[in-house]
C-alpha cells in the first residue's frame, strides 16, 4: 500500500504549500529587503537617533572642560614628565641607553652645525665657508643627479643667504640628511627583509601602518619626554615619520624583481645572498630610490613641524612668524623651504633615474655628441678638485665664510608680501568674510554642535553605528577601542570640535576631488596641465600651506579648514583620477555604443566601477586633513591641535597637551580603519 501511495505521490509532483496571505508576503518582501540593505537601514536608523537624542538632549553631558582645567589624567600625566626628569638622572635605562643616543644625535648635529652652519666658541664661523657648501653641494649634485641638477641646486642654495636664512636652511639640510640616512640604514634592511620573508611582512606592516596614520603632532610630545626637546627628539620624530615610505618602497621594489630572472638565477646554482646583491637589488635601484625621495621630503616636512620641540632649521622663523601674525616673515620662511623641498625632490628625482640617462649619456658618447664615460670620469674628478679648493678657500678667508649681508632680498619681499597681503586683504574683505562666514555658519557650526553638544554616550553610539554600518565588525571593534582611549583622556568634547572641523575640510576636498579627478581621468589633455601642479602642491610641507590661508582669512578655524584644503586635495585628485582612469575601457565603449551621454557615463558607469578607489581617495584625504587641521592650532584652529601647542608652552598644561597627542591618535587610527574597512567592502562587492 505504502508503494503504490509513494508512486502516486512521485506522480503527482512536490505538494504545493497553500498560497501566503498578503500580509505575510508584505513581512517576508521586508525582511528580505532589510536583510539585503541592512547596512543603509542602520546607517538612516543610527542618523535619525542622533538627531533625536540631540534635539532633546542639547548641551548636556558633553564632558567639556575649560581651557585650564585639568582632569586626573592629566596631573597624572604631569606627574609622568616629573618622573621622567627625574629618571634622566637616576634611571640605569635612561643613563646607559636613552642618554647614550640623545648625546650622540645631539653631538653629531652640532659637530655637523660647527662644520657647515654654526661658528663655535673657538671659532666664530662654520669650519667650511658658505662658498665651501655652495661648492660642494653643487659638485655631489652633478656626480649623482646631472648638470640640471646642479644649477638647480646652486640657485637654490643661494637663495636661502639672499633671504636671510642661510643658517637656518644649513640646519634644516643637516637634519633632513641625517635623518635620512638613519632611515636608510634602518629601512632598507627591513624592506629587503620583508621582501623575502611574508612573516616579516605580515608583523611589520600594521606597525608601519600605525606610523603613517598617526598625525605628525602625535609624535612631538611623547618623544619630547623620552629625549628632552632639542636636536635628538627632532630628529627621532622625523625618523618615525619618515621611515614607513622608504620601508614600503623598497619591499615593493625587491618583492616585484621578475620571478623569471630569480629562477634563472637560483638555478645557475646562485646563493640567496648573491641574488640579492647580483641581481635584486640592481634591479629595485630605480624603485629604492624613489623610496628615499619619499623618505627626504617626509623628512623635510617633519623636521619643519619639529621646531615645536626646539628643532634647528626653517621651521624655527616660520613658527615666530605664525605666533606674531608677521605674514611676511611666515612667507619668505616658508619660500625658502619651499625651494628646499623642491630642490631635494627634483634632485633624488633625478637620482632615480639615473640608469636611463646613464644610457642614454652612454649611446651620445659612442656617437660623439656627448663626452665619454672616461671624459666625464675626468671633468668629476675637475670638480672635486674645484670643490676642494673652495672648501679650503671658504676656510681661510671670513668673507668666503660668512655669508654676505648684500644683495638682502628677504627683507624687502617680506614687506612688499605684507603690503600685499594687506592690500588683499582689504579689498577682497567682503568676498573672505562672506566666505569664512558661509562655510562656518553653514557647515561647521551645524555639525560642531551636533558633534560636540550631544550627550557623549550618544556619540559612543552613533560613530558605532557608523563604523559598524560601513566597514563592519572589524571597524566597530576598533571604534570602540579608541572611543575608549578618547574617554580616557577626558577630552572628549575637543576630539569632537576636531572631527567636525576635519569631516568639514574632508567634505570639500572630496568634491573638489571628485571633480577635478573625473575631469582628469577622461581627459589625457587636462591631466597632463593638472597633474604637474598637484605634483608641486605634495612637494610642499604642510607646515607652509599656514602662511597664504593665514594671510587671507586671519588666526580663525576657517583658516585651519582651509590649509587643510589645499593639503588633502592632490593626493584625493589623483587617486580619483587614476580610479576613473582604471576603468575597463571595453565597458566604457559598450556604454558608449548604447547612447549614454557623458553625465550618465560618469554617474552610471565610471563612478561605480571606481568606488573602491573614491573611498580611498576619501581616506587619504582624510588622514592629510586631520593632520593639517590639528597643525591648524597654531592660527586659531582650536581642538586638540591647540592643546597640543598649549602644552608644549605651558608646563603645567603638559599632561593636558600630551593628553590631546593621545586623542588625535585615536580619532586617526579610528577614521583611517572606518574608512579603510569600507574600502575593502567595497572592492569585493
Amino acid at each position: 500500500m505504502s508503494t503504490v501511495t509513494s508512486a502516486r505521490e512521485r506522480k503527482a509532483g512536490p505538494a504545493v504549500k497553500p498560497p501566503a496571505s498578503s500580509t505575510e508576503a508584505r513581512s517576508a518582501s521586508v525582511l528580505s529587503t532589510l536583510r539585503r540593505q541592512w547596512r543603509r537601514t542602520l546607517l538612516v536608523a543610527v542618523v535619525l537617533l542622533w538627531v533625536v537624542l540631540w534635539a532633546v538632549l542639547h548641551g548636556t553631558q558633553t564632558l567639556e572642560i575649560g581651557g585650564a582645567d585639568k582632569t586626573d589624567v592629566h596631573l597624572w600625566l604631569n606627574s609622568v614628565r616629573d618622573a621622567f626628569d627625574s629618571a634622566r638622572t637616576n634611571s640605569a635605562f635612561f643613563e646607559y641607553v636613552v642618554q647614550p643616543i640623545t648625546d650622540g644625535v645631539n653631538g653629531l648635529v652640532t659637530f655637523l652645525q660647527s662644520l657647515f652652519s654654526q661658528g663655535t666658541a673657538t671659532r666664530p664661523v662654520p669650519q667650511v665657508g658658505w662658498l665651501g657648501v655652495v661648492a660642494l653641494l653643487a659638485w655631489l649634485t652633478f656626480t649623482f643627479a646631472g648638470i640640471r641638477s646642479m644649477i638647480l641646486v646652486a640657485v637654490c642654495v643661494l637663495l636661502f643667504g639672499f633671504f636671510g636664512y642661510w643658517q637656518q636652511s644649513i640646519d634644516t639640510l643637516i637634519v633632513t640628511f641625517v635623518t635620512v640616512v638613519l632611515c636608510a640604514v634602518v629601512g632598507l634592511p627591513l624592506g629587503i627583509w620583508m621582501a623575502r620573508s611574508k612573516r616579516a611582512s605580515s608583523v611589520l606592516t600594521p606597525v608601519l601602518d600605525l606610523m603613517q596614520t598617526l598625525p605628525s603632532f602625535a609624535y612631538l610630545a611623547p618623544l619630547a619626554l623620552v629625549f628632552g626637546i632639542g636636536p635628538a627628539a627632532a630628529i627621532v620624530t622625523t625618523i618615525i615619520y619618515s621611515l614607513p615610505p622608504l620601508v614600503r618602497i623598497t619591499e615593493h621594489g625587491i618583492r616585484n624583481v621578475s620571478p623569471t630572472t630569480l629562477e634563472a638565477v637560483t638555478s645557475m646554482g646562485g646563493t640567496a645572498w648573491q641574488t640579492l646583491v647580483k641581481v635584486q637589488l640592481p634591479m629595485a635601484r630605480r624603485t629604492i630610490v624613489v623610496g628615499i625621495n619619499q623618505c627626504t621630503m617626509a623628512a623635510l616636512s617633519m623636521a619643519t613641524i619639529a621646531a615645536l620641540i626646539n628643532g634647528p632649521g626653517l621651521g624655527q622663523p616660520v613658527l615666530q612668524s605664525l605666533q606674531s601674525l608677521d605674514v611676511g616673515g611666515a612667507f619668505v620662511s616658508g619660500l625658502a623651504i619651499v625651494l628646499m623641498a623642491v630642490m631635494l625632490d627634483r634632485t633624488t628625482t633625478a637620482a632615480s633615474e639615473r640608469s636611463v640617462v646613464a644610457a642614454r649619456f652612454q649611446k651620445r658618447s659612442r656617437s660623439g655628441l656627448m663626452p665619454g664615460p672616461k671624459r666625464r670620469v675626468t671633468i668629476v674628478t675637475i670638480g672635486a678638485v674645484l670643490a676642494g679648493v673652495a672648501v679650503y678657500l671658504s676656510h681661510s678667508y671670513l668673507a668666503l665664510a660668512q655669508f654676505p649681508a648684500s644683495p638682502d632680498l628677504g627683507s624687502p619681499l617680506a614687506s612688499a608680501v605684507s603690503n600685499a597681503t594687506q592690500w588683499v586683504v582689504n579689498t577682497f574683505a567682503g568676498f573672505t568674510g562672506w566666505l569664512k562666514d558661509t562655510v562656518t555658519a553653514a557647515l561647521v557650526d551645524p555639525l560642531q554642535s551636533l558633534l560636540a553638544q550631544a550627550p557623549w554616550w550618544v556619540m559612543v553610539i552613533v560613530l558605532l553605528g557608523v563604523a559598524l554600518a560601513l566597514g563592519g565588525l572589524r571597524a566597530a571593534a576598533v571604534t570602540v577601542v579608541c572611543e575608549a582611549v578618547i574617554l580616557g583622556t577626558g577630552l572628549w568634547n575637543e576630539s569632537m570640535k576636531t572631527l567636525a572641523t576635519t569631516l568639514v575640510a574632508t567634505l570639500l576636498v572630496i568634491v573638489a576631488a571628485m571633480a577635478l579627478g573625473v575631469w582628469m581621468g577622461r581627459s589625457k589633455i587636462v591631466d597632463s596641465a593638472i597633474r604637474p601642479i598637484l605634483d608641486a602642491l605634495q612637494t610642499i610641507p604642510s607646515f607652509v600651506y599656514l602662511v597664504p590661508a593665514l594671510a587671507l582669512f586671519g588666526p580663525t578655524r576657517f583658516t585651519a579648514i582651509i590649509a587643510a584644503f589645499c593639503y588633502g586635495v592632490p593626493i584625493a585628485t589623483k587617486l580619483v583620477a587614476d580610479g576613473i582612469r582604471g576603468v575597463s575601457p571595453v565597458t566604457v565603449e559598450a556604454s558608449e555604443s548604447m547612447g549614454t551621454t557623458s553625465w550618465q557615463m560618469i554617474s552610471k558607469v565610471q563612478l561605480p566601477m571606481s568606488r573602491s578607489a573614491v573611498v580611498l581617495a576619501a581616506n587619504q584625504g582624510l588622514l592629510y586633513v586631520l593632520s593639517m587641521v590639528v597643525v591648524g592650532g597654531l592660527v586659531g584652529g582650536g581642538g586638540l591641535g591647540y592643546l597640543v601647542v598649549a602644552g608644549f608652552s605651558q608646563s603645567q598644561l603638559f599632561g593636558k597637551g600630551l593628553a590631546a597627542g593621545i586623542a588625535i591618535t585615536a580619532l586617526g587610527v579610528m577614521l583611517d580603519r572606518i574608512t579603510k574597512y569600507t574600502a575593502a567592502r567595497l572592492g569585493r562587492d
